[in-house]
């Protein structure tokens, strides 16, 4: 496998020869249809490096939720980045009024919060209307720091705003994999190696599966002394353990236990389970959960056979040319878990020989359903 992403790696060029030819037919098929032209558009677009690399926003656009205004503030935010590098003062004004506007009609975004929740959102509101006006004073001296450091913050309120709009898990798991463990929601995992620590932010709402078997394993103390294998330059990769097995061995019914291929197409009610979004003829659609962050954490297994994931999974190390944002040849492949929100350093530092002291849930263990137990 799994010494998995080795059988991913045997394919590669094939693969990058083959994403060619598709994005070649999708451009030949814009000249006529008007469908083709549409993908070939979405494609280049993608191509341009638009897609989102923060993972705390990934996770936040991630969240299942309906609500317009509380999207739009996060996007008002979050564009300022760009022209945050660049010291390009007159777009991010123009974000932070639109913000504004937003915040000055508080009743839709509190219409998406349960009543028993409306306070808490009440105050966070009023802090976004705070932050955002020392923002603003930040734009208006032209001070970087300042403007970058208030933005991050706000950015932070607004995800928990968001948070409180998540009523309830919002679909059920096929029947035929209900029997393994699933995380309802997210949970957060600390894992200490020998070159320092790294966060990590599983994200059951869009892979439940996925998801629950690695905070499962975990709370097993299945990764505690396991080393980092030999792979790629675009990964690093743990959960082999020793002996001859490949995976994790079920105490109970003394079975490998095997984890199905579980991809969120973003605006779909559920996960496609059991086939690549490749060998469905999926090419560009868009993921709730994409390989666009550093860090990015998803399941590894055989190159032949998309359900034989079990308990290796590897961090993608994000890079602009092998792997360029929105075409990264992963995405619809492999079955994300989560992603990697501190330790960007302690991941990059990371090599063969190099082990997991301990992996530990420090938060939403209690969103762990285990059927049976």
């Amino acid at each position: 496998m799994m010494k998995a992403i080795r059988s991913l790696s045997n394919d590669w060029a094939k693969r990058w020869l083959k994403a060619a030819s598709i994005l070649l037919v999708c451009i030949a098929l814009s000249w006529g249809w008007a469908e083709g032209a549409l993908a070939a558009d979405r494609k280049s677009q993608l191509a341009k490096g638009n897609a989102i690399t923060d993972p705390n926003s990934l996770l936040q656009y991630a969240l299942p939720i309906d609500n317009k205004p509380v999207r739009v503030l996060q996007a008002s935010l979050e564009e300022m980045s760009d022209a945050l590098r660049n010291r390009r003062w007159a777009p991010i004004s123009r974000n932070a009024a639109q913000a504004s506007r937003i915040l000055s009609a508080p009743d839709k975004i509190l219409a998406s919060i349960p009543s028993e929740r409306q306070a808490r959102a009440e105050e966070l509101l009023k802090q976004l209307k705070e932050g955002l006006e020392r923002l603003r004073a930040g734009v208006e001296a032209q001070d970087k720091d300042a403007v970058w450091n208030e933005r991050r913050t706000l950015l932070s309120q607004v995800g928990e705003v968001e948070q409180l709009m998540v009523t309830k898990f919002p679909f059920e798991v096929p029947e035929e994999y209900a029997n393994l463990p699933q995380l309802k929601g997210r949970a957060t995992v600390e894992m200490e190696t020998t070159k320092g620590n790294l966060t990590i932010v599983a994200d059951g709402y869009s892979a439940p599966v996925n998801a629950g078997n690695f905070i499962d394993l975990v709370d097993r103390g299945f990764y505690d002394g396991l080393e980092f294998l030999p792979g790629q330059s675009f990964v690093v990769q743990v959960g082999d353990p020793a002996g001859d097995e490949t995976g994790f061995i079920d105490p109970k019914s003394g079975q490998y236990r095997a984890i199905p291929l579980e991809v969120l197409i973003k605006g779909e009610e559920k996960p496609i389970y059991g086939s690549t979004l490749e060998d469905l003829g999926l090419y560009l659609e868009p993921l709730a959960l994409p390989f666009s962050a550093y860090g990015t954490v998803a399941l590894a297994r055989p190159g032949d056979d998309a359900n034989g994931g079990s308990s290796q999974i590897f961090f993608f190390l994000f890079d602009n040319e092998l792997t360029p944002p929105g075409y990264n040849l992963m995405d619809g492949r492999y079955s994300v878990i989560g992603y990697l929100v501190e330790g960007k350093e302690t991941l990059g530092s990371l090599q063969p020989g190099d082990r997991v002291i301990s992996a530990k849930v420090v938060s939403g263990d209690e969103n762990l359903v285990r059927p049976g137990a």
